[in-house]
């Protein structure tokens, strides 16, 4: 007969502490004596236990309810316990349960079998029942230590990723900051050129004037000139000289106040001295980073144009951090950029009979009365679902290799969410997408609302 003289020393279900649940059982023989007995002395320790009395009704039982550990005996009559625990193992939901063989049985290639098969444990009848005790307690054991290693294991992988996220954003802020720093010295030292350049068209051109008017009285008086005069003046072409001189005087104008613009653009990009809050216009702001990616807009070199469309409405100024917002606007419209781009890549080596224009259009408008709403809306290649789930997860990119490093939208959401208290949300329709930033207008340390 089994043994029933228990060793105090071992803890059993009932010694757990009082709200933890007690663990669930499953006993699997085809001999009911035998479920009644194991099964009583287990209740009696303090586990909840079900039985089964063959393989069939194990696996409903199982389906309805996953148990902590199966007690399976080996012969049974349709299906053995060696076929039971292979469906078992096999099944990712079940997989991890741990099995324990209970079997007459006593030959080496019975055990060997039972391990094979994916058994925790074997134990031969006639059996103790202090050993089927402490067996249950150690394989319970060894899964809820299996089940914290795993969890450990998973807030170390996070910890990790975070770690990986942190030190990719500290990385990105110092470029950005050492850039900036460049970029305003280089606004800085081109500025003062310019300035001599801008300021010194005009007088030339009056003087040019000065001399064009000089000539003119020089042939009034002395409509006769010598013969050298006369030759030099048919080689050199006075008259287009002087029609020339007066464009190239137009265009250094003109491309004078372009770099100006552009100057002047990258020196409100920076932002170097104001870190705090700023009441900002939007529309000034979009316009400021357009200015800035006018090299892509209009790429000379694939003779490409990006039509840019924009609907403004009138907005109040908004209370936000303006360098932050920039860089914000600055990655939103990159990316719009880079989907267009994306697209005529793709027409390219795939030709097609429909036509294309690329363009981006840039949404400004009063949300509601206390909040703007910013739209950014791209015809440019679009994006599997898969890759939609994945948008905002951090060093997720869908450009090639080395042309991102996957944090430019994860960047801008932090900013627009965590910082201003705003909403980031983006809409992939057949033809489009479109990024949309909702963002309080002013008190923008109590407004804060819900994510989406």
């Amino acid at each position: 007969m089994p043994s029933a003289t228990l060793n105090p020393l071992f803890i059993s279900a009932s010694e757990q502490p009082p709200n933890s649940p007690r663990p669930d059982l499953l006993i699997v023989d085809d001999i009911p004596d035998n479920i009644r007995f194991l099964s009583k002395f287990l209740m009696a320790q303090g586990y909840e236990v079900r039985k089964a009395t063959s393989g069939a009704m194990a696996l409903r039982a199982i389906a309805a309810l996953l148990p902590d550990l199966i007690l399976l005996d080996v012969n049974m009559g349709e299906m053995s316990g060696y076929e039971l625990c292979t469906r078992l193992k096999t099944d990712p939901a079940t997989q991890h349960i741990p099995i324990i063989f209970l079997s007459a049985g006593s030959d080496a290639l019975d055990k060997v079998q039972a391990f094979k098969v994916g058994g925790s444990d074997y134990i031969t009848k006639p059996f103790h029942l202090e050993e089927v005790l402490v067996r249950i307690q150690t394989q319970l054991m060894l899964r809820s230590l299996q089940e914290s290693q795993k969890i450990q294991n998973q807030k170390l992988r996070q910890t990790l990723e975070d770690l990986k996220r942190a030190q990719a954003t500290l990385i990105q802020q110092e470029k950005m900051s050492t850039l900036k720093k460049v970029v305003a010295g280089v606004a800085h030292e081109v500025n003062n050129p310019l300035n001599f350049i801008s300021g010194n068209v005009e007088p030339a051109r009056q003087y040019v004037q000065t001399l064009v008017e000089l000539s003119h009285l020089y042939q009034q008086h002395y409509p006769d000139p010598p013969a050298a005069i006369r030759d030099f003046q048919t080689e050199v072409d006075l008259d287009f000289v002087v029609d020339d001189l007066n464009n190239i005087l137009q265009s250094m104008k003109t491309g004078a106040a372009r770099i100006k613009t552009v100057v002047s653009a990258l020196r409100g990009f920076t932002h170097l001295d104001e870190a705090g809050l700023k009441r900002i216009s939007l529309q000034d702001t979009v316009e400021t980073v357009l200015t800035l990616l006018r090299y892509r807009l209009e790429n000379r070199s694939t003779d490409t144009t990006i039509q840019v469309r924009k609907h403004y409405q009138p907005i109040p100024l908004v209370n936000c951090y303006a360098e932050q917002i920039s860089q914000a606007i600055f990655n939103l419209l990159v990316n719009a950029v880079d989907a267009v781009e994306a697209k005529l890549d793709h027409l390219e080596k795939n030709p097609s009979e429909v036509p294309y224009t690329p363009e981006v259009v840039i949404t400004i408008q009063q949300e509601s009365e206390r909040r703007v709403l910013l739209q950014i809306q791209d015809n440019g290649i679009g994006l599997s679902q898969e890759k939609q789930s994945r948008l905002f997860e951090p060093f997720f990119s869908t450009k090639p290799a080395g042309k991102g490093l996957g944090l430019g939208l994860v960047t801008a959401r932090r900013i627009i969410e965590e910082q201003h208290y705003g909403r980031l949300t983006y809409a992939f329709e057949e033809h489009c997408t479109t990024f949309s930033i909702s963002m309080p207008i002013s008190d923008l340390a109590l407004s804060p609302v819900s994510r989406p």
